[in-house]
């Protein structure tokens, strides 16, 4: 793991107060292809996520506390799902509501559950006892999704969310800071992505999760930007530029 630099993590330290006086690290997972700031090494923790349309999907949490803050990502993937559409497809009688598809929508409805996940995770956020005080559509290094901002009505705490799809991945990252605090940039704006070979990536326009990619940036004989190469599973990457 790298560290952040002393004078940067000393100025986040005096800005933001005890919670952020420890040194950050940049985080990086092979297994799914992203890299962020976390304030010390996550938990990763195995889940599952019920999508939109029922289906019950594989899921990894990595999060990590500092102080009474809280920094979570949550990695859903879509990949099989069509392999589940066609498992419910044999199960149901004939012309059942939950069979119907088209090549338009996909056998089960899986292509609208896949088109509609950044979505779906939105308004599972806006369903927390919690004011939405802030919803935009984003992209990081040209990936494109949401961002929400939510004040919680009973501490008043901030939830930053931050949701994407790669590749047929769901992207899911929250920091949740109490009252009073400052937004969590170190976290928020650290995200980037990798290829299949670990190196950072970065589009030449924006990507539409469904769409043809466009083309990468190429940096240095190399396709990508990101934040660097990852070089064994589970490991941080090296030093490396990330454009947003």
């Amino acid at each position: 793991m790298r560290l952040i630099p002393v004078l940067a993590a000393a100025l986040i330290a005096s800005m933001s107060g005890p919670a952020f006086a420890q040194e950050w690290i940049e985080f990086a997972s092979r297994d799914d292809r992203f890299t962020c700031n976390f304030p010390d090494q996550p938990k990763v923790t195995a889940s599952t996520w019920t999508s939109e349309y029922g289906y019950t999907l594989p899921a990894r949490v990595y999060s990590a506390d500092a102080g009474s803050s809280r920094y979570s990502m949550t990695v859903v993937d879509y990949r099989d799902l069509e392999k589940q559409g066609l498992e419910r497809v044999r199960g149901c009688p004939a012309g059942a509501e939950p069979c119907k598809g088209s090549p338009t929508t996909g056998v089960g409805y899986t292509k609208n559950d896949v088109r509609g996940a950044i979505a779906y995770a939105s308004w599972k956020l806006m369903q927390r006892d919690a004011r939405v005080t802030h919803f935009m559509w984003n992209f990081i290094d040209l990936v494109e999704g949401h961002q929400l901002q939510l004040t919680n009505n009973a501490d008043k705490s901030r939830t930053f969310a931050s949701i994407y799809m790669h590749e047929n991945k769901l992207y899911v990252m929250e920091a949740t800071v109490p009252a009073g605090y400052p937004e969590p940039g170190l976290f928020q704006q650290s995200l980037g992505w990798h290829d299949e070979n670990g190196i950072g990536l970065r589009y030449q326009s924006v990507y539409s999760n469904g769409f043809p990619a466009p083309p990468r940036v190429v940096r240095g004989g190399q396709q990508g930007q990101g934040q660097g190469r990852i070089d064994a599973p589970g490991a941080n990457p090296g030093q490396g530029g990330q454009g947003r």
